[in-house]
């Protein structure tokens, strides 16, 4: 009972997070690695997916409601984020857990740092590229950040915003809207995969995606009342306290 209690706190936590910058799963993936430490990979991403599709939902629905978005592009992302979130998932069956956390570290280092050294980046919205070009890199940027999402997990939402605003040239709020779009076709293609596998703990799941739920709609809210400007300030303290933790897992500090 103490396990699932501290599975939920995570899981609110977690959707508060992901639904301001992304990267929930940076802290709900690590802790269910800890707290179910005898499941095997696939069933705790797929407990994750469960929980997350709630958080990312409510959080895409708010945002939505507030924030315009460039519709073809996300539609083109989200189906290309899609198809590859179902191919991670189906290999994630042949994944083993013991790289997982070394992952972690490097990419959520390399992420932190660049947004660190970029101070503007996300401040306004001036596309980086028109015609064939923008179109390629939004199905790169989907497929890619996809397949990672359903092998991996963790980031991902983190991923399509530094994308969205690196490559493409969105502000951090336009950016994060269209990534909650596209972070929940990951979530929920990978769940389909994962879910018909018989890899998902569906009470322990279900519990957790109250709480995911919760934290996205609180979150969601405070973003756009805050703006550019605070998403990028919580991305930056979170990416530290993420690194930490992941430190302290992978050597036993």
């Amino acid at each position: 009972m103490l396990t699932v209690v501290l599975l939920c706190l995570a899981a609110l936590v977690a959707g508060w997070i992901d639904s301001v910058v992304g990267g929930g799963g940076l802290i709900q993936l690590p802790a269910l690695l800890v707290g179910l430490p005898t499941t095997p990979v696939a069933t705790v991403s797929g407990t994750n997916k469960l929980s997350s599709v709630a958080g990312t939902a409510m959080a895409s629905g708010v945002y939505l409601r507030k924030v315009r978005i460039s519709w073809p592009t996300t539609l083109v992302m989200v189906a290309a984020a899609f198809g590859g979130s179902s191919l991670g998932a189906y290999l994630i069956q042949y994944f083993s857990r013991a790289v997982f956390f070394p992952i972690m570290i490097v990419v959520v280092a390399i992420v932190g740092l660049y947004t660190w050294r970029n101070p503007q980046l996300g401040q306004v919205t001036h596309l980086k590229h028109d015609g064939a070009a923008h179109w390629l890199l939004a199905v790169a940027l989907g497929a890619v950040v996809g397949m990672w999402d359903g092998l991996i997990g963790p980031g991902t939402g983190v991923f399509f915003v530094i994308g969205l605003v690196g490559l493409l040239g969105y502000e951090f709020l336009t950016a994060t809207t269209m990534a909650k779009l596209a972070n929940l076709a990951t979530n929920i293609a990978a769940l389909i995969v994962l879910g018909t596998s018989g890899h998902v703990l569906w009470a322990i799941g279900g519990c957790m995606a109250v709480c995911n739920l919760a934290g996205g709609a609180i979150g969601s809210r405070m973003a756009i009342r805050h703006g550019n400007s605070f998403i990028r300030n919580v991305f930056l303290v979170a990416i530290v306290i993420i690194e930490i933790t992941l430190f302290y897992e992978t050597f036993d500090l």
